[in-house]
Order: structure tokens, then C-alpha cells, then sequence
């Protein structure tokens, strides 16, 4: 049996099931885990997250960064890590113009993109800064996603800096539907995390042919190739502008394109299978 984990508060029902399948069919258990230490502080949460680890027969870790949190609770399980594959689930690419027309948006202009649930831990503070600081002209910051903090705050970051005409919320959820024309619109994909583990946006620009920059935290620098499929930068925005405006004042965004193309084949569904069932043999 195959279970997905990704937060405490999902311990006790799924640690549960398993003890339970384990004792009635005798079948193995298997944990793919997205992460195993909550982003936010809540309670308890170690003890839960114990109690399931000590629940499975084997676990397929994303990032090298939950293995290390793994043997905070169990020093001994079977465990691998494994990239999520490229999320393929979203359509074909489309071109930059129809997904420009579809959102309405300046064709005229250049856009960055920050994309999904909009959370402190996700650093769009911290990008806000950085793009108040960019030089490139015609750039756009194109924000989409829900917000599950007060968006208020970044309304008012973005007026305090200058940059309003030139940031764009959404400040809703983005459908499976619209996901490949905010990708194809975008000349890069931006993730200033504060923490960590991997990241589900990193995979779909893989799957869109779309350069990133990540901060270096948690798994992002194992997903990301520094000056290859886009940038690896400290959590520092007077950096993150500096690589923002390489980006738009070199030739790099072809030839990122070029090696997101020949990386993909690692991050496989194949290749993911392949190497899960290796730990199934193993437990």
C-alpha cells in the first residue's frame, strides 16, 4: 500500500490504517512524503508525526531535507529520495501571445511569476523587495494565487515600495484549466522561500519549459541547476534583483530552455516508479 503524507495533522488516521492493513493483510507499507515537518508551527506535531513513521515499512522522501528529518524520528527505516515528477496533468504549452491574450494581460510587457498559495513561508515579502529593486524596464510581477494570510499586507508592502502599477494580484485559486497559460506567459517562475522542502511549482515550469530562480533552502538547489535551468539565490533581495535583471539583460533564457528540456527525463514518472519499487523490494 501506497500512502501519501504531508502534514501531521493527517497522522493518526494514516498511521491507523497502516498499523492496521499491516496487522490484518500483511502487506507492506510504503510513504511517499512531501514533508514530514509542518511549515508552520502546531501542536503536538512531532509526537503525530512519530507515530506514523513508526507506523510504515518504508519511506520515498522528495527532498534530501525530509530524509534528514526522518532520522529525527526513526534512525532505521528503509527510505529513499526521490524528485516529484514534472506535473503533466496541465495541457500542452501554449505561446507566450495566447497566454498573454488569455489573461488579459500587455502583451508589451515582461512577467514574472509567483504562483500558488500565497503563505508567509513563501517569501513574497522578501520578493517584493527584491522586484522594488529591479532595473529591467516594461517588467511586470504577476502574483497568482490564493492568499491565506491578509493580503493587505502585501497591498500595502507593494504601495510603500513604489511598485503597485506593476505587480499583479489574483488573490485566488488558479484551476487545473488556466495553470498552462499563466506558465506560458511567464519568461521566468520565481520561489523566494524562506523554508522548504521542494516545491510542485518548480515541477510544472519544468513541465512549461520555464526557467526559475529558487532561493537555496530546504530541496529547491537539488531541482534547480544554478546558471543551467535557471537561478540558485541566498535569501537576500538585493541578489534575487541582481539575477532578475541578468535574466532579462542576457541571452541566458534560451539556452535555460535548452537544459529544462534535457533535465526533464530525470524527474520522470518512469524513472520515479522504477526506483520505488527498489525500496518496495527492499522492505
Amino acid at each position: 500500500m501506497i500512502i501519501h503524507y504531508w502534514m501531521p495533522f493527517f497522522a493518526p488516521a494514516l498511521g491507523f490504517l497502516a498499523r492496521r492493513i499491516r496487522k490484518q493483510t500483511g502487506a507492506k507499507v510504503i510513504a511517499i512524503t512531501h514533508n514530514l515537518i509542518p511549515h508552520e508551527k502546531q501542536a503536538f506535531s512531532s509526537i503525530l508525526t512519530n507515530y506514523f513513521v513508526n507506523s510504515i515499512d518504508g519511506l520515498i522522501c522528495l527532498s534530501t531535507s525530509v530524509l534528514g528529518d526522518l532520522r529525527e524520528f526513526n534512525k532505521s527505516l528503509p527510505a529513499l529520495c526521490i524528485p516529484h515528477p514534472v506535473y503533466d496533468i496541465y495541457g500542452a504549452k501554449v505561446t507566450k501571445e495566447e497566454g498573454l491574450s488569455h489573461l488579459g494581460l500587455d502583451v508589451h510587457k515582461k512577467y514574472l511569476l509567483f504562483f500558488g498559495l500565497i503563505r508567509k513561508y513563501k517569501g513574497l515579502d522578501l520578493l517584493l523587495e527584491a522586484f522594488a529593486q529591479v532595473k529591467t524596464p516594461d517588467l511586470m510581477l504577476l502574483i497568482a494565487g490564493e492568499f491565506y494570510e491578509p493580503i493587505s499586507t502585501y497591498l500595502e508592502q507593494a504601495e510603500r515600495l513604489g511598485i503597485s502599477g506593476s505587480v499583479i494580484f489574483t488573490d485566488s485559486f488558479i484551476p487545473d484549466s488556466e495553470v498552462k497559460y499563466y506558465f506560458s506567459a511567464a519568461e521566468m517562475v520565481v520561489q523566494p522561500y524562506i523554508t522548504a522542502t521542494q516545491s510542485g511549482v518548480t515541477q510544472i515550469a519544468y513541465q512549461f519549459d520555464c526557467p526559475m530562480l529558487v532561493t537555496n533552502t530546504g530541496g529547491l538547489a537539488e531541482i534547480v541547476f544554478d546558471l543551467k535551468t535557471g537561478f540558485v539565490c541566498e535569501k537576500d533581495p538585493v541578489e534575487i534583483a541582481a539575477k532578475i535583471d541578468l535574466f532579462f539583460n542576457s541571452n541566458m533564457a534560451t539556452g535555460m530552455i535548452e537544459n529544462i528540456k534535457l533535465e526533464k527525463h530525470r524527474f520522470s514518472w518512469d524513472t520515479f516508479v522504477k526506483q520505488l519499487i527498489v525500496l518496495a523490494e527492499k522492505v
